[in-house]
């Protein structure tokens, strides 16, 4: 939701904020999807199949024939599969996931410690 309201609000907040928010928590949002519907994967397996993901997302950005350029101009659609290649939200993409991941692995080292 925070990332969706970076785009419908982007006044409201630090240029930087509403330009890269919204990708970096997709992909965050990505990596917790991925870690909820495997929970016994290891961190980095989550780490990476979320990479994978997300980058074959935006690579396929790259692709415009009029079929898929259709489908992504609904809301929904442009929101999931994106509209153009951009190189600064793999950098997002690699932020997200690398707060996920460091956020999973400091709540596993809190648990260990409450043992």
């Amino acid at each position: 939701m925070l990332g969706l309201v970076s785009r419908w609000y982007p006044e409201r907040l630090p240029h930087f904020i509403a330009i890269y928010a919204g990708d970096t928590l997709w992909a965050l949002m990505v990596f917790f999807l991925i870690g909820l519907l495997f929970p016994s994967l290891p961190t980095v397996k989550v780490v990476v199949i979320a990479l994978l993901f997300v980058f074959s997302i935006e690579l396929s950005q790259l692709y415009h024939a009029p079929w898929i350029d259709d489908i992504r101009q609904y809301r929904l659609a442009a929101l999931v599969l994106g509209r153009g290649f951009l190189w600064s939200d793999l950098v997002c993409y690699m932020g997200g996931i690398l707060m996920g991941a460091l956020a999973e692995l400091s709540f596993q080292k809190l648990r260990l410690m409450s043992i």
